[in-house]
């Protein structure tokens, strides 16, 4: 089970009067480990120390790191990598992140992230230890990066302003457009051989071959099951079935493989276990489901029936807070990434509980 709770406190008030309490103030600041409310220092080796739920509840989950740029993930660039990458029109080498939104993981743990304020799609190579960031495929420059998802050496980037669905290699050249039977593509995941992408105009899931070719969707404008009205984002699990964010109908609506309306998690609401803004989803190997609100600035931890297990985090720009956070991918090996998109950075997750 991954159940607790998320309690939260104030601080007491200081019992020094003035410029002694500033002091003391910033000499226990210094002294003391960092922590969001109702996450408490557990246990050193997970990362930061900040878990959930706190002590005296078992951890389930931890805060491990916070990724601003490619340094934070270890990468170095040096001035001979840094001109190649110019050369290439993958960037300079080291940019910060601004405003991180779309962000998955690929089949080797590879990272994709797209930033909305930078126009840039950005791809950590793990076995190579490099950072590429694009701006365009080939000579097509992004406009509203949204969304990216990673098949092999290719990368689909949903650019929801410009209407289409790019396929660009690894390297950064154009391999083709998707455009038919789009409007405004929001959210990409792939199934299988098959590339998913939510039309949030449309009110639909859209499905497409690797190469492009569209095969079929699923959904229409409405409130009752298998219906959205402006869906968002979209994942899948290993079984098979697709997580669709039904934003404005404040659920997470589940299918399977072909389509086909089998429940929903949540509803509109401001309790947890309700939605005011839903927003990323994903499922770890667990079969957890993780759902991100930016309108509460937290990350609710479902079971497959529905019932709500944990909440995780809180508005805030400290570690393991968050504002107006967007995506959430989670790699193999059960490691949590989120946008943290108004804080300018990726905060890293991990499922530590049992197996």
């Amino acid at each position: 089970m991954l159940r607790g709770s998320h309690p939260s406190g104030n601080a007491p008030a200081s019992p020094f009067p003035g410029a002694l309490a500033a002091l003391m103030i910033l000499v226990l600041s210094l002294l003391l480990p960092v922590t969001s409310a109702g996450a408490k220092p557990k246990d050193p080796a997970s990362g930061t120390g900040i878990v959930w739920p706190p002590p005296p509840l078992p951890a389930r989950i931890a805060l491990i790191q916070s990724i601003s740029s490619p340094s934070d993930a270890g990468i170095k660039v040096s001035t001979l990598g840094r001109m190649a990458n110019w050369l290439t029109g993958a960037g300079k080498g080291n940019e910060r992140l601004v405003r991180p939104f779309g962000i998955a993981c690929d089949e080797d743990n590879n990272l994709c992230i797209t930033d909305t304020a930078e126009k840039s799609v950005s791809y950590l190579d793990r076995r190579q230890k490099k950072w590429f960031r694009f701006q365009k495929a080939g000579k097509l420059e992004f406009n509203s990066p949204v969304s990216v998802a990673k098949s092999g050496s290719t990368l689909f980037v949903a650019d929801s302003a410009a209407g289409h669905v790019v396929a660009m290699n690894d390297q950064g050249k154009l391999l083709f457009l998707i455009t038919n039977e789009l409007a405004r593509p929001a959210a990409l995941t792939l199934l299988k051989d098959k590339l998913l992408v939510v039309d949030s105009q449309q009110h639909r899931v859209c499905s497409y071959s690797l190469s492009g070719n569209f095969l079929g969707a699923y959904g229409g404008r409405g409130a009752e099951p298998g219906k959205f009205n402006f869906p968002t984002h979209i994942a899948t699990d290993l079984s098979g079935n697709v997580y669709v964010t039904d934003s404005m109908n404040g659920r997470i609506q589940i299918f399977d493989a072909s389509g086909t309306f089998k429940s929903q998690i949540g509803s509109l609401g401001d309790t947890p276990g309700h939605f005011g803004r839903p927003k990323g989803v994903a499922v770890d190997g667990l079969g957890h489901i993780y759902v991100i609100d930016g309108l509460f600035d937290n990350l609710q931890i479902f079971n497959i029936q529905g019932q709500l297990l944990l909440t995780v985090g809180e508005n805030g720009t400290g570690p393991g807070q968050f504002w107006l956070p967007n995506g959430i991918a989670i790699n193999k090996a059960n490691e949590i990434y989120i946008s943290d998109s108004y804080n300018r950075r990726l905060q890293v997750l991990k499922y530590i509980g049992p197996q």
